[in-house]
């Protein structure tokens, strides 16, 4: 039992240990109790289910505020705030993946859910690695604030154009070294058949390369996030578990959006500010002289961008408004 209170990355393992033991419950009641059944989500399930996971994130936001303080609350509400914010941009990329393996409605929670699996192992290494640089060497965070400011920048006034998902380079190597079958198998990732000599051979299927694509797609999008993240905390528990419950609740969020991600063309210029926001904090912090950047006007600022972003957004594209579609517009 002792094992349980010895501290790790700065928290006592049995907390760990208890907030892995809440996503396994809530990826195992989700896939194995809602959703054993492949059927298309419709936007209102969707909606009830974004809610229930936006209330669990808030929830366990407001147990970090009773546990560690004020400070470490708002650092947590303010992380998950701006990653949910960020994943969102992660919408349009898995439609148009969607898209082009003309996956089924039906068949698309079960690889968003084996996609969030992979996420957070993958966030998991990221944070860690990214964890033990800002501990060995402080200046880290600089230039992790820098990143956030060009990146910003760029994201703001540069179009990066709409992506075809088949000039992929990863697709195009998996393409070349996996065999792979004409179309989708049912929900299976992989299938035994015969090759053109007649030999039995395993056959990955497009739902497996879609699978790829995303979890590709999410490493990419985490270039931002995670710096992001620890640009307003270096603690690694807040930064995970704010990571992973705006992940969980995306996932859900995505049959409603992928349906209306045209209402929130200007929600990309709003995330660019943000990381403007978050990357120049350290620096006003160290011109002021301050320990941190006060943790309220953070949070407060953070809402301010997201709601001016998205009232904004749906203001232009309203009915009888030009609504921009392509991702170089949103």
């Amino acid at each position: 039992m002792d094992l349980l209170f010895v501290d790790w990355l700065g928290k006592p393992v049995w907390m760990w240990l208890a907030f892995l033991a809440i996503v396994a419950v809530l990826l195992m009641l989700d896939l194995g109790v809602l959703h054993r059944k492949h059927r298309e989500i419709g936007v209102r399930e969707s909606l009830l289910l974004s809610a229930g996971y936006l209330a669990m994130g808030v929830g366990f936001g407001v147990w970090v505020w009773s546990e560690f303080g004020r400070q470490t609350g708002m650092e947590y509400l303010t992380g998950f705030a701006v990653e949910k914010s960020l994943a969102m941009d992660n919408v349009f990329v898995i439609a148009m993946i969607f898209a082009y393996f003309a996956v089924p409605r039906a068949l698309q929670h079960r690889v968003l859910f084996w996609g969030v699996l992979g996420v957070i192992v993958l966030r998991a290494i990221m944070i860690g690695v990214g964890a033990t640089l800002v501990a060995q060497f402080g200046w880290v965070l600089y230039l992790f604030a820098a990143f956030l400011i060009l990146t910003g920048v760029k994201m703001f006034f540069f179009d990066g154009g709409e992506k075809d998902v088949g000039d992929n380079p990863v697709l195009k190597f998996l393409r070349r070294r996996l065999p792979v079958t004409e179309r989708l198998e049912g929900d299976r990732f992989f299938v035994r058949g015969k090759d053109a000599r007649g030999r039995l051979r395993t056959f990955a299927t497009p739902l497996f390369l879609a699978l790829v694509l995303i979890e590709i797609a999410d490493v990419v999008f985490a270039v931002d996030s995670v710096p992001a993240i620890f640009a307003i905390t270096t603690d690694p528990f807040i930064v995970y578990t704010s990571n992973v419950f705006a992940i969980l609740g995306l996932r859900a969020l995505y049959f409603a959006l992928a349906a209306v991600i045209h209402r929130f063309a200007y929600l990309k210029q709003a995330l660019a500010v943000l990381l403007v926001f978050i990357g120049s904090k350290i620096f006003v912090a160290d011109l002021m002289g301050w320990t941190k950047f006060p943790a309220e006007w953070s949070l407060g600022i953070t809402a301010a961008i997201l709601t001016a972003g998205v009232l904004y957004s749906l203001w232009r594209t309203r009915l009888g408004a030009p609504a921009l579609a392509t991702r170089g517009e949103a």
